[in-house]
This record gives structure tokens, sequence and C-alpha cells, in this order.
């Protein structure tokens, strides 16, 4: 499937495209509060084709050449071997701004919708594609995984949680995984979805049609739309949610 395409910008100079600077200014605060990124590290970043990875891809390469941190990166793609996939397309783009990009080919979201796995194709297929970028971290020897999962991200995984798990949990910004060989890192974690929504439309970013049959019927987007009408209806229930996940006063749970 052939991606359509915005008229294409200057992505080295990402400042002055609208949005960018409350990213940087999010990405800066998670990286002072977690210490996501260290000298020497070398970081895995997942690519999916999406607004929010591109942009993380493009953040990440941006930082590199004015923060005081040294490290290098790697954008990964695991293609879940869908009919009319854009991976070629995906590998042009980054081609044509002069960056690399690994495509690991695969059939993590065939096997996620097959008969087998009905109730939840998204979760399996998400924990196949993880697997496979663990795999990659490990064959390029990088020490940090980074996702490019947003504040809006975090607030649903919570309710997706509760509601479908019957569990409290979240996407952490920091976690170690494998006794510490591998950190998932998320530096898009304090960024909003809209600043993200913005820049990408400004960017030259490409669109592609999402081949996944779950695409538009994800428990993520029944959620997001419930979400969408509180925040509507109150325009501080959304920063109020945020907080609430790091002020968990265990003494009042059961």
């Amino acid at each position: 499937m052939r991606a359509t395409s915005r008229d294409r910008v200057n992505l080295s100079d990402l400042h002055s495209i609208p949005g960018y600077k409350a990213i940087n200014r999010a990405a800066g605060k998670a990286q002072q509060k977690y210490g996501m990124i260290s000298d020497g590290d070398r970081i895995c970043v997942g690519v999916s084709g999406g607004k929010d990875s591109l942009t993380l891809f493009c953040l990440l390469n941006e930082r590199l050449r004015r923060i005081p941190i040294n490290y290098r990166i790697f954008a990964c793609y695991i293609d879940p071997g869908f009919d009319n996939g854009f991976a070629n397309d995906l590998e042009r783009f980054f081609a044509e701004n002069g960056w690399e990009l690994k495509i690991e080919h695969s059939n993590c979201g065939v096997v996620a919708h097959s008969e087998e796995n009905r109730e939840n194709p998204c979760f399996l297929c998400s924990r196949l594609r993880r697997k496979r970028l663990f795999e990659v971290c490990a064959e390029l020897g990088c020490n940090k995984l980074a996702l490019g999962h947003h504040k809006d991200d975090i607030i649903e995984s919570m309710f997706i949680s509760m509601f479908y798990s019957g569990e409290m949990s979240l996407m952490k910004p920091f976690l170690p995984m494998f006794g510490g060989k591998v950190t998932i890192i998320r530096p898009l974690a304090f960024a909003d979805e809209s600043d993200i929504i913005r820049f990408s439309k400004h960017s030259g970013f490409p669109s592609f049609k999402n081949p996944c049959p779950s695409a538009e019927n994800s428990k993520r987007s029944e959620i997001k739309k419930m979400l969408a009408t509180l925040y509507k209806d109150n325009r501080k229930v959304r920063g109020n949610i945020f907080r609430a996940l790091g002020n968990i006063k265990k003494d009042y749970l059961l």
C-alpha cells in the first residue's frame, strides 16, 4: 500500500515546526526525572510508521546533535505480516531523509488474528512484536529500547488494564528488563498527543493506511472515545488522571 505524503519540510530544523518545542520540553522533563539516556547508550527505536514513533525518532535524532550526551540510535520496524503492508514505503521515507531503517518481516499480526486467538489479538500482536524488538536489541548490541508512547497512551493503558485484566498497571516511562540488560524508555511519556498531532501535520510525515483488521475496533480505541467524552466535559480531568498515576495512596486500596 503506497503511502500518501504531505509537502516535504526540512526535518533538520524541527524547532520551526509547530508542536515540536512543547514535545522537546516534555522529553527534557522525562530525561531529567528518569535519566533515560546516558553516555554510550545504544538505543533501538521501535518504529511503527505512525505519528508517535516517527516523532520519537526525529526527536532523538535532533537532540543527539545538541545535548551533552553521546548515544547512538537504530530504527527498527517489525512488519506484522498483513497483506498491503507499507514496509517499502516506510523504508523509502527513511532513505529520503538520510536515515537507515532495519525491517524485520514477521507473522505477528497474522498469528494474533488467527482462529486460535480471537479474544485479544492486539495484546498478542504487541507481545510478539516486542519480543522480536528485544531480539533485535541483542543483535545490535542495544541496551535501550525506545518506544513512542505518550501521556495519553499511558492513561489509556491504565484503564485497559482495569477494565480487561482486573488490575491497575500502566506503561512505565523507564523500565529495566532482563536484569537490566535492556531498558524500555518512553521519552514522550510527558508529551501531549495533541502536540504530537500538531507536529506530525506540519512535518511532512507520510500517512500510511494501517492494514491491521483491528485498527478501528481495538480496546484502546474504545477507551479513547470514553476518555474524550470526559475531557470534553471537564478540561482538568486528563491532567488529574495523569497526576493520580504517580500519587497512589496505598492505605486506601483493597
